[in-house]
């Protein structure tokens, strides 16, 4: 019968020969985390509080059962209150040919808050937040829960509504990535 490993362990305190190693800094990491290729997001929300995006790679699935999805934001972004207040957001994967507008909701352009949509084409599905009409699939969530975790907040959203482009018959490069500081295709 497997058990979990992990159940009667204090997972704070490193054990064994991995105890004595130092600590990664935050460049090492951040060098090392950037070979990690990444979908490229924008993720939206629109309610009482105002209607913002920025550009995300720290997406994943959490669960199928309920449907739920995370997605982390800097600390120290302004968007954060307005994604608590509205308690709902929209993630909208890109298109590779989209980045143009990775790096207008990355902040690169200058354009902040309502005036990044005025890119792109957008519409709703039931929350109210903003979902890209071209995005290779889109997932409308309410928020569940936040967790800070150092320099992040982390959105627990449960997923709502989905909407999804019919995948390329031949197989072409269809998503927008990032990888090694790059922009790519997948």
């Amino acid at each position: 019968m497997a058990t979990d490993s992990t159940a009667d362990r204090d997972l704070a305190t490193p054990s064994g020969a991995s105890a004595t190693l130092a600590p990664a800094t935050g460049e090492a990491f951040r060098n090392a985390i950037a070979r990690l290729p990444s979908g490229v997001s924008i993720v939206a929300t629109a309610g009482p509080a105002g209607k913002a995006g920025f550009t995300a790679t720290a997406v994943a699935s959490v669960s199928d059962d309920p449907p739920t999805v995370l997605v982390c934001l800097n600390r120290k972004s302004p968007q954060n209150k307005l994604m608590q207040e509205n308690a709902q957001f929209s993630i909208n994967l890109l298109p590779k040919d989209a980045v143009t507008l990775a790096n207008i909701f990355a902040g690169r352009t200058g354009l902040h808050l309502e005036d990044r949509f005025q890119h792109g084409q957008w519409t709703t599905l039931s929350t109210g937040s903003p979902v890209l009409k071209d995005a290779v699939m889109a997932l409308d969530c309410q928020l569940l829960s936040l967790q800070e975790v150092g320099s992040h907040i982390v959105y627990f959203g449960r997923v709502v509504a989905t909407e999804t482009k019919p995948r390329d018959p031949d197989g072409a490069k269809e998503v927008l990535i990032y990888h090694d500081r790059h922009y790519g295709e997948a």
